[in-house]
């Protein structure tokens, strides 16, 4: 079994573009955009979880059966989180 192995720059090059996600973050937070808001930080924090779990976790390089459990983890993370916004957004209805 052959082991990829990544370059420091790499994960530097990584660490660089987390850190200006964190500054886009901070500075998104200032900005007035109304509805854009949530999803402007969303796209920022979704970006920043991506290269986390490429590269700092190493996923990126690992077998298709970890690729497939990570996607799989995130598939049903998609699940739960459609409940609650289904029983979230239903309420208002049954109470009226």
């Amino acid at each position: 079994m052959s082991v990829h192995v990544t370059p420091i720059r790499v994960y530097l090059l990584i660490f660089g573009a987390l850190m200006v996600g964190t500054l886009l973050t901070v500075w998104a937070a200032f900005l007035q955009l109304g509805a854009f808001n949530d999803i402007v930080a969303m796209a920022i924090a979704v970006t920043k979880a991506t290269l986390v779990v490429l590269y700092f976790m190493h996923v990126r390089h690992s077998t298709r059966l970890t690729k497939i459990t990570v996607v799989a983890g995130f598939l049903w993370l998609a699940i739960l989180v459609g409940l609650l916004l289904s029983d979230y957004f239903t309420r208002g209805f049954l109470a009226g």
